[in-house]
């Protein structure tokens, strides 16, 4: 694919994704996510024959036109949409790949100040939520959500979802839809709701010395958090 080819198909994936968009007159004013790309793919290209002033000046264009800080040197996949894209930060050695949806104050960062690989690999169909902060060398695997604001510093297998400060990982749901970001499992809440149905078979337990019950009740609520278990591993 030629590098103009690239640069409509930017354009293209705007139109396929966001279904608030209804002509061309907002495509290239409203959105500034498709403009941060169109400068990134210009800086790239100059940053891959070896050139690194002068992309860095149009990076910085870039980022004071649409708030998007994008590093030359990051490998950028196709397709890639950046929603709303306000305060988005992507490093040096960031990896996203293609058909990646990244929404507004999303940071792909780093956490050293050595050289060689130090920002994350996303790989292809990954959707991160608004606010979220993936930090390191890590890989966030194909097909995973990453839950809005959560921070990210460890690798994300594929087809889950991370959530939480720090992130911490679940089995993506099967079925859902390809956007579906809004689906994330509330770790804190099913751990509360296992606890208090503990507490209440405990309770009832020392009120009526029913044993009976009581081994009935354990016996589902081990299964219920063999499950929780199973799911936090991923």
């Amino acid at each position: 694919m030629s590098f103009w080819q690239l640069i409509l198909e930017d354009f293209a994936t705007v139109r396929r994704n966001d279904p608030a968009l209804h002509n061309s007159f907002e495509l290239f004013f409203n959105y500034p996510g498709v403009w941060a790309l169109f400068f990134y793919r210009i800086s790239h290209a100059l940053y891959r024959r070896g050139w690194r002033f002068l992309p860095r000046l149009i990076s910085a264009m870039g980022q004071f036109l649409t708030t998007v800080d994008i590093h030359p040197g990051a490998q950028l996949g196709r397709r890639i949409f950046i929603d709303h894209a306000t305060g988005v930060v992507i490093g040096e050695t960031a990896v996203v790949g293609d058909n990646v949806l990244i929404y507004q104050q999303v940071t792909l960062g780093g956490v050293s100040l050595s050289l060689g690989k130090r920002h994350p690999t996303v790989e292809e169909g990954v959707v991160i939520g608004a606010g979220a902060k993936v930090l390191g060398n890590i890989t966030i695997g194909r097909n995973s959500k990453i839950g809005a604001n959560s921070v990210v510093i460890k690798d994300v297998p594929p087809g889950c979802t991370a959530v939480g400060v720090p992130a911490r990982v679940a089995r993506r749901i099967d079925g859902q839809a390809p956007l579906s970001h809004n689906i994330m499992p509330d770790v804190n809440k099913q751990v509360f709701e296992y606890l208090l149905k503990r507490i209440a078979v405990l309770e009832h337990t020392i009120k009526t010395g029913d044993l009976d019950t009581m081994e009935k009740k354990d016996h589902e609520l081990d299964e219920i958090y063999k499950n929780f278990i199973e799911a936090m591993k991923g």
